[in-house]
């Protein structure tokens, strides 16, 4: 009887969706994926989608939809849709945000100023050291370009910006409110447009100030793109935190990189990892994927359906309901790897996360530099390919990218999400979960690494027995290099403490016999 009434409420969001023409840059990105699949698995009214891809390792822009087509997490769909109809809805449009004019040629162009009707704007280079030039290039060119497209759509009624929230890292408090950008965007691209890569690299910590890296630099940038646009094109600002792995549908757990928290548990899990520096009282802002794209759909359905044009940022974060400390991560991954440990560990997970940098300098140099160089000189020898002074090194680049995030705090706003949550009717509430109230972190935490064995490792599940048993061996022998490191230490502390006796005492016998006593 209740699923019966359920059924007899509207879901308002996917009637918004009805007969709409879609256009996603960024749809080969992981939040790309996953907004692509819940749009082919339960929005059936949608007339197209067009996808911006462009031509990457000589595949062609067919091939790798294709390729996306048949990752795990389109599984559902393809049982439930077919391929044949998958193909019939996407359209990859040829294109390159890095290019003038998208690099989209003029029949696509005009495919996509008739037909195009609801734009999300999520194309964007995630690294944090990216180049200058070419994150201005990507990110805030790329945005303006955009734009300037959006102008030209005769049907558009919604247009969407994937940017941060973590773009203007000077507020410790960020608001659902425009802030004044670091620079001109319009002058910043117009300087890197002719300048040499050279040129622009050698100028990039002036340009930056303080701002610690081009991702925050450039996001801040292409807001007030955004901003200035806001009069003539229906746009909306989303600023979603970190981005991590589904929390529930359509794959639990499942991610397509080791960006963030599921890359300190990889590394941690494979025992590469020993000391962090961070302050382990702190904690971040995440957002599981599947949450985002809920966000993204309901914050559409508000403008668009219930024309709420008031809202125009939302900051879409959890941590003003959920605050887990890097502590407690770090201990539920602890549990988690003891429980699904991963394949070939090089020694077994420990470490911890320091407070003084010092200590951790001298932590890193004794755990994490020193087993490089002995691991990659027994590889030599017995002729394989040397790698772990590889990994520590880009483990130690990516270090410099989250001590900055870790030893510093943020909290945000998010009322409008709150709002529009508010206005959900049962059924989309319970369809489109923008709550983490049935959340249960540790269970989260191993879906995602089951998830990351499988989809990221290539580790299936029946590799597991044998990874427990190489646990409990790494286990034993590192209790047995620290009970030997322990014994060998108080002896040379006794055998130090000896020899000074004997000298002292030498000494003093040399003393008295000069002095006469």
């Amino acid at each position: 009887m209740a699923e019966t009434k359920m059924n007899d409420i509207p879901d308002r969001i996917q009637e918004t969706f009805q007969n709409q023409n879609i256009f996603i840059t960024g749809g080969t990105g992981f939040l790309g994926k996953v907004l692509l699949e819940r749009f082919l698995r339960c929005f059936p009214g949608i007339m197209q989608i067009f996808i911006l891809v462009r031509p990457k390792k000589g595949k062609e822009p067919k091939e790798r939809l294709e390729e996306i087509f048949k990752l795990p997490i389109f599984d559902k769909v393809r049982e439930q849709r077919g391929l044949e109809t998958m193909y019939k809805v996407v359209t990859p449009i040829v294109g390159d945000v890095m290019f003038p004019g998208l690099g989209i040629s003029a029949e696509d162009k005009k495919i996509l100023i008739d037909k195009v009707t609801i734009v999300y704007h999520a194309a964007a280079t995630v690294r944090f050291d990216e180049m200058l030039k070419k994150a201005v290039l990507l990110n805030t060119r790329g945005t303006l370009q955009m734009v300037e497209l959006a102008k030209e759509m005769k049907k558009l009624i919604f247009f969407g910006y994937i940017g941060t929230s973590y773009c203007h890292l000077e507020e410790k408090l960020l608001e659902e409110k425009f802030y004044p950008p670091p620079a001109d965007p319009h002058k910043i691209i117009k300087c890197v447009e002719w300048m040499d890569d050279e040129v622009v690299s050698a100028i990039t910590k002036k340009i930056l100030g303080k701002i610690p890296n081009t991702y925050a630099f450039t996001k801040a940038l292409s807001e007030r793109i955004i901003e200035e646009a806001m009069p003539y094109i229906p746009a909306v600002i989303l600023r979603p935190s970190v981005v991590i792995p589904v929390w529930k549908e359509p794959l639990p757990g499942w991610t397509d990189n080791i960006n963030g928290p599921t890359g300190i548990l990889i590394g941690a899990g494979k025992g590469v990892i020993r000391s962090m520096y961070c302050n382990e009282n702190g904690y971040a802002d995440y957002l599981p994927v599947d949450v985002l794209v809920n966000a993204i759909l309901a914050c559409t359905w508000n403008f668009v359906y219930c024309k709420d044009r008031d809202k125009r940022i939302y900051n879409l974060t959890s941590s003003s309901d959920f605050k887990v400390s890097w502590r407690e991560v770090i201990e539920i991954g602890r549990r988690v790897i003891e429980k699904v440990p991963l394949n070939g560990v090089v020694w077994y997970p420990g470490g911890s996360m320091k407070k003084s940098r010092l200590y951790h300098d001298i932590s890193v140099f004794l755990f994490h530099t020193i087993p490089a160089y002995i691991i990659d000189t027994i590889l030599y020898l017995a002729r394989y390919e040397p790698i772990m002074c590889r990994v520590q090194r880009r483990i130690q680049k990516g270090f410099e990218v989250f001590e900055y995030y870790a030893n510093n705090q943020w909290d945000f706003i998010n009322a409008n999400i709150k709002e529009v949550t508010n206005k959900l009717n049962a059924k989309e509430y319970d369809t489109y979960y923008l709550h983490g109230n049935d959340m249960d972190t540790y269970k989260y935490f191993e879906d995602c690494v089951r998830a990351a064995r499988i989809y990221i490792l290539n580790e299936p599940a029946e590799t597991l027995p044998a990874a427990r048993r190489h646990i409990r061996m790494m286990y034993w022998l590192d209790i047995f290099t620290k009970t030997l490191f322990i014994g060998l230490t108080i002896y040379l502390l006794f055998s130090w403490i000896g020899g000074f006796e004997t000298f002292f005492e030498s000494s003093w016998t040399s003393a008295k016999k000069i002095l006469h006593f």
